[in-house]
């Protein structure tokens, strides 16, 4: 099971450039909305807060306090691993590369380019221009070339050396941040990753009684062993904990791995769970977390966590070919359309975080000793950059951060910027009682409600709040299993297919009257698998576009213009019986009276609304269930108490169906959800005409032309039956109307260009 901590990092991380962290080919993540967040753990400042810094009377003056959700302090631009850490990195660094408003890359930087969005055309700048070039043999050339006249925040000027060096942290062998860019086609990458391995997984593979000392040492594997069992057993029992169980293999069942023993230990369950990341203890740990990842707890995990040679591993990466002291051209092997924003990299300061001593291009040396991270990591909690902001301290749960008088784009408009960890509950209140000038909470109608009587009206933005509402970057839906929902043996049959449409028409016709009542006009439904954020995403406007599961089984119209709700729920019902009837039912009387072999009159659908059905989809599938119960079939609707009950029951494959929620980046590749071989394909859909569509997709830059594909690829997945699209939910930025000059802020925010986009500018009263 992967837990929210660095997953929320993943997909939430560098709004300001899109998708710095995603890995080529692999864009959409498991967003959690019922999940309860894991426990955060703060560092401990090691200085008294500066003068000019928030407390509880408030910020001082020429200073705007943001909430935060709670900080690890890993605030380096290469192992940031959640948002709030993240979004300091934001402050303090600036990217190769930004996005605009609808995640498209800003690909003239140093000029700038104006693209019109809702009719307003804004101008986008960033520190390099970057040209692609396909070749005829198939490779890709990308050719960066940065303005020479930018510094870093101490002074240090900024050339070509310091991001070659960024990057060879970021795809070091031994590297174990968030950051994915080892996963694209870089000509050279296997060669100079391959015939390495980190210490921690040789030791972890040879186990404790291991007597092959090539690589270490006897007293390295007890020092070794006498930290990793202790640490293991707080990690399991972590998710132990987590999930309630009452032993490990009742949590393992639990969090998706349903075969231990029941006598099995933690490390049983450890292993178990590293088979699954093909031995790589910081990939799995630092996915099935549920808190704590083995740094924290770990006490040497880093003495382990450095690269062994074990077999041939070129000395440096051909395809990074630096063609001078402001340009770069990084070669792909072949192309790869998500590649593009993994040039969102950070431009980190060489001579802060690595060893000029150690930099010499020329003789494959890049600032640190390859496979040894050491040097990098020393300085994870206190960041330096050429972002907008200058990291001043931490303390008590406050990031302090003071103006670059040096940024490129010019002195920020504000002093002073604190980000204050600061409960969900106490945001709105908060800003009304001045110690909070921008919060983010989750929105809904009460939040709606109770920012428009402060404001003294109805409007959201009023004297005391200005309110900016945002798409949220994912959509919530249904998922229907094609292996365990079907007719005979064949989930691609058409009588397997059908019962699957005949479930999701119902379920589909109480889709505005649930999300209505719950989220009032804060959400929409959708009728493609897919956020509408996206540029990918199908609009109204569209020749082709339909509502999702709005035919009968002849491809004819169930709804008409002037039908009531319930003209609707019985036309709905109706054509539910055709599709029934279509695949192998016995329909008498208006009702289902028999199943055929391999299919049920009752399925069960997994929601997690905590056992007191409070989830957004809860409403349409009890009114769905009392739907089908009309027409002689049984919608069983299992409101779990546990979150990770949830997510166990669809990721191990036994869930028929279930409520959930995906959460997109910036590109819309569909390979790790829909592809066959896609590794959360959860629907068990198996299509060879979708597997292509979506491959295709990933071979061209052409966005009308993908845009295309995708249309087709979405219009298979619908025939499948096998998503229902459900909501398109709203998020919500408050600002204190009092103390932060609205004015000032941008215009038009989206998911991928928030106020940080353009930090600077913003006023403080």
């Amino acid at each position: 099971m992967k837990k929210g901590k660095k997953l929320t990092a993943l997909a939430l991380s560098l709004a300001m450039c899109g998708s710095l962290m995603t890995a080529c080919g692999a864009k959409n993540e498991p967003a959690k909305e019922t999940e309860t967040k894991a426990a955060e753990t703060t560092a401990a400042a090691e200085t008294t807060a500066p003068e000019n810094a928030a407390s509880s009377e408030g910020a001082g003056e020429g200073t705007i306090v943001a909430s935060a959700t709670g900080f690890e302090s890993k605030f380096s631009p290469f192992f940031a691993a959640n948002a709030d850490d993240q979004d300091i990195v934001d402050m303090t660094q600036i990217y190769m590369m930004y996005v605009d408003r609808v995640s498209n890359p800003i690909l003239k930087g140093i000029e700038g380019e104006t693209r019109d969005y809702n009719g307003t055309p804004y101008t986008y700048t960033g520190p390099a221009d970057i040209e692609v070039t396909e070749n005829e043999d198939g490779t890709v050339f990308y050719d960066i070339n940065m303005r020479d006249d930018l510094v870093f925040s101490d002074g240090t000027p900024i050339d070509m050396d310091d991001f070659i060096f960024s990057l060879y942290v970021l795809l070091d062998p031994s590297y174990d941040g968030s950051a994915t860019m080892y996963s694209c086609p870089i000509e050279g990458l296997d060669a100079y990753r391959g015939g390495m391995e980190t210490l921690i997984n040789l030791l972890v593979k040879a186990g404790k009684d291991n007597t092959d000392f090539t690589y270490w040492d006897e007293a390295t594997q007890t020092a070794f062993w006498g930290e990793f069992e202790p640490a293991v057993d707080a990690f399991v029992k972590e998710i132990v904990d987590y999930v309630g169980a009452g032993s490990v293999a009742e949590a393992a069942a639990q969090w998706g791995y349903p075969d231990l023993p029941a006598e099995a230990t933690a490390m049983d369950y450890f292993m178990t769970m590293l088979e699954n990341y093909d031995g790589d203890v910081a990939s799995m740990t630092g996915t099935e977390t549920a808190g704590s990842g083995m740094a924290d707890l770990m006490p040497g995990y880093n003495d382990y966590v450095v690269g062994i040679k074990t077999g041939d591993s070129a000395d440096s990466i051909s395809g990074i070919q630096r063609t001078g002291d402001y340009s770069l051209r990084i070669v792909a092997s072949e192309l790869d359309a998500t590649m593009i924003y993994q040039l969102a990299q950070p431009i980190a300061p060489l001579h802060y975080y690595g060893d000029e001593a150690q930099y010499d291009y020329e003789n494959n040396k890049f600032g640190f000793p390859k496979g040894d991270l050491s040097i990098v990591r020393e300085k994870t909690t206190k960041p330096l950059g050429a972002g907008p902001y200058v990291f001043n301290n931490y303390a008590d749960g406050v990031v302090y951060l003071d103006a670059n008088e040096t940024f490129y784009k010019g002195v920020p408009a504000t002093p002073h910027l604190n980000f204050i960890e600061t409960q969900e509950a106490d945001m709105i209140n908060g800003i009304s009682s001045g110690t909070i000038d921008v919060a983010n909470p989750s929105y809904s109608k009460q939040v709606a409600e109770q920012v428009a009587g402060i404001n003294g009206s109805d409007a959201l933005e009023g004297d005391v709040i200005t309110t900016k509402m945002i798409d949220y970057r994912g959509y919530g839906y249904i998922g229907i299993a094609a292996g365990n929902v079907k007719v005979g043996e064949d989930p691609d049959s058409d009588a397997s297919k059908n019962l699957r449409k005949a479930i999701a028409t119902v379920i589909s016709a109480y889709r505005e009257q649930g999300i209505n009542s719950y989220y009032g006009d804060t959400a929409s439904v959708i009728n493609y698998p897919i956020s509408n954020t996206s540029w990918a995403a199908p609009q109204v406007t569209d020749d082709g576009y339909t509502v999702a599961y709005s035919v009968d089984v002849e491809g004819n119209p169930i709804y008409t213009s002037d039908m009531s709700d319930e003209d609707k729920f019985a036309a709905a019902k109706e054509a539910a019986l055709g599709y029934f009837e279509a695949a192998g039912y016995t329909v008498e009387g208006g009702k289902v009276t028999a199943a055929p072999e391999g299919a049920k009159l009752e399925y069960s659908v997994n929601i997690g609304g905590g056992g007191k059905g409070d989830h957004p989809t809860f409403l349409i599938l009890k009114n769905a269930a009392d739907a089908f119960a009309e027409i002689g079939f049984t919608l069983k609707v299992n409101d779990l108490s546990q979150a990770a009950d949830l997510y166990a029951s669809y990721q191990s494959g036994v869930a028929e169906m279930w409520c959930a929620a995906w959460q997109s980046s910036s590109d819309p590749d569909m390979y790790q959800l829909y592809h066959s071989d896609g590794s959360t394909n959860y629907y068990m859909i198996n299509d060879e005409d979708l597997d292509q569509l979506i491959m295709d997709a990933r071979q061209s830059t052409d966005q009308s032309y993908r845009k295309g594909l995708y249309k087709a690829a979405m219009e298979i997945i619908m025939d499948w039956g096998v998503e229902l699209p459900i909501y398109q939910r709203s998020e919500a930025t408050l600002f204190s109307s009092e103390r932060v000059d609205v004015s000032s802020l941008p215009g038009d925010l989206t998911p991928y260009y928030t106020w940080k986009n353009e930090v600077e500018a913003i006023k403080a009263k």
